[in-house]
């Protein structure tokens, strides 16, 4: 989970690819008029993410009833969507992967092919609540290389209680 450019695809692949697990891109998704909505410059609000998040969880669901393990990727910027992605999901746990505005700014101007606009970034920021004690996940500084976070996070993970 992170805003845009925060490296959640980039280290979700290289994750996917060292565990065998199953990668699902969450951006993916998105219904038209949410894409419309971000390609044009316009933030999404929680009505528009609500279906989108409720979609994701049931693809969760279905992979955790059939022991299936996944990563998805989701921006997940508010403890609220964290929830609705978790409900009823014991083995949901989020990785928050973290970096500089400067660092973000400057990944979303570099990258080609998506449609989330570098304009976006800033609401993103303001919207994005931080992993809590509470919640079943981590922080990693994603400022750094993608395989000193990769690292992290499999040490993170080899490390947690399921």
């Amino acid at each position: 989970m992170g805003v845009s450019g925060s490296g959640k695809t980039t280290v979700a692949l290289d994750l996917a690819h060292r565990l065998g697990w199953e990668l699902v891109e969450g951006d993916d998704f998105h219904p038209a008029e949410n894409v419309a909505k971000m390609r044009s410059g316009q933030p999404l609000d929680d009505d528009d993410r609500r279906p989108w998040l409720r979609q994701l969880a049931a693809g969760i669901g279905e992979r955790e009833q059939a022991g299936q393990d996944l990563i998805v990727t989701c921006s997940a910027l508010k403890r609220s969507y964290r929830d609705v992605l978790r409900d009823g999901h014991p083995s949901v746990w989020f990785a928050h992967l973290s970096a500089e505005p400067d660092v973000l700014l400057d990944r979303v101007v570099r990258r080609s092919g998506h449609y989330m606009p570098a304009s976006l970034l800033d609401s993103q920021l303001e919207t994005l609540e931080a992993v809590e004690a509470d919640e079943p996940g981590a922080t990693l500084d994603a400022n750094r290389p993608r395989d000193e976070v990769v690292a992290e996070l499999l040490e993170t993970l080899a490390g947690r209680t399921p």
